[in-house]
């Protein structure tokens, strides 16, 4: 009998490096950026992760696919083009699950690679840099799949977050359902905080926290104005995760700087809103050569420590911030990065990681509590 998670495939670097494995999941070719993500748990929630649009994502914890899929976890409809792992589990076992890994990537069309040394790519991806590639399970050969890479975009200009947007405003109003911080719910609370969120990409942990927190949440297209958000009265705005180069999300960058400039409303930014708030503020964003993407960045300032989860390819140059216009919150204690900031005198700050913890820990939660206190302190 033919093994079905046997049918050759392959990935193919820019670089020319051809690593052979077996396709699952969907069949056909994929291209996109090839990154790596360091977690040992939370799949699927990272494979629908927005901010992984256009990549293809390599999982250094070797088996994924274990637990299966449920119907809780998945983050919003967007996913990864591809993923690349050591083993995968055509089995399944876990209370919450209702369908099996290689299924669920069948009717997602993610194409899935197995088979690969991880570790050697991983070691080419930190020495050289995330990089395009393809990973095929047709008959192609090396020079056409490598005339596919040279033909595809790097991600260095791409304005991915107007791809993964929403195109119509809609209300949130669900919440965390595993109440692991103990304490009373703040969506209980009978007083309601008016939130817009602009959605570059936004993550379904990031709203449930936030009614969570007792707040009413508004989202909004990215490619809103500044009289679109205004209109709605909010007691805050928020600025999400997502896709692509920070840089060219310039109306995102122009949004943010006439709120900045108005300077009245709380604003809070994670990921992407946390680089757009840096441009805004007039600095600048550059490319990392392999990015943070994992469960267990250290970040803080002052001898306090957050064990944060973080997804994201660019950052904000310190050089490029003034210091008597920002100060820097927090810093990746990796590589020294900016991971945090706030706007000197006015309610704004935003942080490179994702406190929302979807997948990951939870040390950085207060953060939501204070935007809602900021927020609280002016009603």
């Amino acid at each position: 009998m033919i093994n079905p998670y046997k049918k050759n495939a392959k990935l193919v670097l820019s670089n020319g490096i051809v690593f052979p494995g077996y396709f699952f999941g969907a069949s056909g070719t994929a291209i996109g950026e090839i990154v790596f993500n360091t977690g040992m748990t939370g799949y699927q929630e990272v494979i629908t992760d927005p901010s992984y649009y256009g990549q293809l994502l390599t999982f250094t914890y070797p088996e994924i696919g274990n637990t299966g899929i449920n119907f809780e976890d998945s983050e919003s409809n967007i996913n990864v083009k591809g993923i690349i792992v050591r083993n995968f589990s055509s089995n399944n076992s876990n209370w919450r699950s209702k369908k099996n890994f290689n299924q669920w990537l069948v009717e997602k069309n993610i194409i899935g690679l197995h088979g690969v040394d991880t570790r050697a790519l991983v070691k080419i991806l930190r020495s050289s840099g995330s990089m395009n590639g393809v990973i095929t399970s047709e008959n192609k050969t090396l020079e056409s799949c490598l005339q596919i890479i040279h033909d595809t975009p790097k991600m260095e200009g791409l304005n991915l977050s107007k791809v993964v947007s929403t195109k119509q405003r809609y209300e949130w109003k669900d919440y965390t359902q595993t109440n692991f911080d103990k304490r009373k719910r703040y969506a209980e609370s009978s007083k309601k905080l008016k939130i817009v969120a602009i959605d570059f990409g936004i993550k379904k942990s990031i709203l449930n926290r936030l009614v969570s927190h007792g707040c009413e949440v508004l989202v909004l297209p990215s490619q809103s104005s500044l009289n679109d958000v205004l209109s709605k009265k909010p007691d805050g705005i928020f600025f999400s995760n997502g896709p692509g180069d920070p840089s060219s999300v310039s109306e995102g960058i122009n949004l943010a700087r006439s709120l900045i400039d108005y300077g009245e409303i709380p604003m809070f930014g994670i990921c992407l809103g946390h680089q757009i708030f840096g441009l805004a503020l007039g600095g600048s964003t550059y490319k990392l050569p392999f990015g943070h993407r994992g469960l267990n960045h250290p970040c803080g300032e002052n001898n306090k420590i957050e064990i944060t989860s973080q997804n994201h390819g660019f950052a904000i140059d310190q050089n490029s911030l003034s210091n008597e216009i920002v100060r820097i919150t927090h810093y990746n204690l990796n590589d020294n990065t900016v991971a945090g900031l706030e706007v000197i005198n006015k309610p704004i700050f935003s942080v490179q990681y994702h406190p929302e913890a979807g997948p990951g820990p939870h040390d950085s939660d207060y953060l939501f509590k204070k935007f809602v206190s900021l927020m609280s302190e002016r009603c």
